[in-house]
């Protein structure tokens, strides 16, 4: 299922050239799936879930799961409802339009990919979080990092994106939270612009057919200015870490 407005006039597409929302290849998404099944989780909850693409992955692998995403955005919710009729797994997963910190039942298994501003930080989430896994169950946490590499133009970067930990920083602040790091790894450059890309491509497809539209110019704007502070800022330090984390028995 494709998101888009109620008419491709009325603007751009929402995420329809993006497999995931956040920087993960086809790839490390497969080996993920099977790292995290392999520990037979009966099941998973994924926080900031968005339309669900590794919940319902990881429920294909566990015939014996049940799971449930919890996002805030109906329109990416839909799409995660339809995708799990059209694989059948309806049946085995709901979808909750919901903030992050109301899901309170604890899991086996605790997906939180980007979502760490549910719970007001890192250091938040990763406390929240704590409390809905079960003991000797895993959290994946994805969460950015800052880690410039050569000079950067820290005007063109975001002031959130300034202020992010390392990676080592990240870990730790894991590890004080009372986590047992098990793997640590971390989007490449492909994976990277590859998400960027594909979150500028909705509307950059858009405007090839739209230009002369009443809201053609500021969607160019916005385009421009995200692509500029990417390319010639950010990109130049920001990285985004997958930390599968055990909570001890």
């Amino acid at each position: 299922m494709v998101i888009t407005g109620a008419d491709a006039d009325d603007g751009p597409s929402f995420y329809r050239y993006l497999t995931f929302n956040a920087p993960l290849s086809e790839q490390r998404a497969a080996a993920m799936v099977e790292r995290l099944a392999a520990g037979t989780p009966s099941d998973v909850l994924d926080i900031g879930c968005g339309w669900g693409e590794l919940l319902l992955r990881l429920l294909a692998r566990l015939p014996a799961a049940h799971g449930t995403g919890v996002d805030t955005d109906e329109r990416v919710l839909e799409r995660g409802r339809e995708a799990a009729r059209q694989r059948g797994l309806a049946d085995r997963v709901t979808f909750h339009n919901a903030p992050g910190d109301a899901a309170a039942d604890a899991s086996d298994l605790v997906v939180c990919i980007g979502a760490s501003h549910a719970f007001a930080g890192i250091p938040e989430a990763l406390a929240a979080l704590h409390h809905r896994v079960r003991p000797g169950g895993r959290l994946l946490f994805g969460e950015a990092y800052w880690e410039p590499r050569g000079t950067v133009d820290r005007s063109l970067v975001w002031d959130d994106i300034l202020e992010l930990p390392d990676l080592g920083g990240l870990v730790d602040l894991a590890v004080d939270a009372g986590y047992r790091p098990l793997f640590t790894e971390c989007s490449n450059t492909d994976e990277l612009d590859a998400f960027e890309s594909g979150f500028l491509a909705d509307s950059e497809e858009w405007l090839l057919t739209h230009a002369d539209h009443p809201s053609a110019g500021e969607v160019r704007a916005q385009a421009d200015e995200h692509r500029r502070r990417w390319l010639h800022g950010y990109r130049g330090g920001f990285g985004f870490a997958y930390l599968t984390l055990g909570v001890p028995r």
